[in-house]
């Protein structure tokens, strides 16, 4: 067992201390060390204090390569080839290096062999780092207007959550739930990923609407529509392939997917547009009432029930304001066969037959 830390911060490691402690990482992880040498790393940890430091080093850098992104990763293989290439001309003074693609996860190991290696790992490092970082939250009933630092906007429904994460070569958006509409600032060299549910929207720069509201619906998926660019609609996981994988949308032209990221025929934006609740409306197309209702509950309680599944299943069809229910219980028994009929704080919709 490792003794305790000097009181005062021990001195960073010198490259030798930190060759050893990549060392003994690599041997510990590839599950290829006896007692004997488990006791020897315990000294060699117990013996000074900046042992411990490189090899907790180690340990970080190891675990922050779940968060590599495919693409950096793809680059830090091919440096990896190249430079493995070089490194075969010297002699190879680690019996690990031979056993290292028996057991690096994924490759995700060539990223850390790189440090040594190439001397990529800093690049890596700094590309990774991200320069902005924020969480955006909307209430119910609120909208919220958004101006990034590079020039972007958001714009959040109600109830929405949306977490922003710029890098060095790439921006993020994350989606956990709700509806916003996006005026990305073009930038080729950085593109725009909007992760929702399932799905991966890349974009440059486009004016686009992204909507993922899996509490409104266990079978709901993600709604994207376009109103100028392009954008690049995509399985999140990246290992889906195919016919149906992906879809690039044009200005005008909208998608949606299920649950599980299937991606729907893709269509022409209605003519309420690409996110009417910017103008307080929201628009229903053939869409069941009991659907339509728990719309109206994401802007606020609408003191409106239905009990009855067929009248449940009814379709609606129209545009309306999500604050003024007045209008909408007042147009109902105008275009369905319903009645409207008061309990207590609420009122049921039943049939009118």
């Amino acid at each position: 067992m490792s003794t305790p830390p000097p009181a005062d911060p021990p001195a960073a490691p010198s490259p030798e201390i930190d060759s050893a402690a990549l060392d003994w990482f690599v041997r510990r992880g590839g599950g290829g060390i006896d007692a004997a040498e488990e006791t020897a790393f315990q000294a060699w940890l117990a013996a000074d204090g900046r042992h411990r430091a490189a090899f907790a080093h180690w340990q970080r850098d190891w675990a922050a390569l779940d968060a590599l992104p495919a693409e950096g990763l793809d680059s830090l293989r091919k440096r990896l080839s190249a430079d493995k290439a070089a490194a075969r001309a010297a002699p190879l003074r680690r019996a690990w290096w031979r056993g290292l693609a028996d057991w690096a996860p994924q490759g995700a190991l060539a990223a850390v062999l790189l440090t040594v290696v190439g001397g990529s790992y800093l690049a890596w490092s700094h590309w990774q780092q991200p320069l902005f970082v924020q969480s955006f939250a909307t209430a119910r009933g609120q909208q919220l207007d958004v101006a990034l630092p590079d020039g972007s906007r958001l714009r959040l429904d109600t109830a929405t959550r949306a977490d922003v994460t710029f890098y060095r070569q790439r921006r993020e958006l994350r989606l956990p739930e709700g509806q916003t509409v996006l005026q990305v600032k073009g930038d080729a060299a950085r593109p725009f990923d909007v992760l929702a549910g399932p799905l991966r929207i890349t974009v440059v720069g486009t004016r686009f609407s992204v909507r993922y509201t899996p509490g409104l619906s266990d079978k709901e998926g993600v709604h994207v529509a376009v109103e100028e660019g392009r954008v690049r609609v995509a399985r999140a996981d990246r290992a889906a392939s195919g016919a149906g994988a992906a879809v690039e949308l044009g200005a005008g032209q909208q998608v949606a997917s299920d649950a599980a990221g299937r991606l729907g025929a893709v269509s022409a934006v209605p003519a309420a547009g690409i996110a009417p609740w910017r103008e307080s409306r929201v628009s229903f197309d053939n869409t069941p009432l009991a659907r339509a209702l728990a719309e109206f509950e994401r802007y606020g309680p609408t003191h409106l029930v239905v009990r009855d599944p067929g009248v449940a299943a009814l379709r609606v069809t129209g545009t309306f304001d999500p604050h003024r229910l007045d209008n909408f219980s007042r147009v109902l028994p105008q275009v369905l066969p319903v009645r409207l009929r008061a309990q207590d704080d609420v009122t049921e919709i039943v049939s009118g037959k």
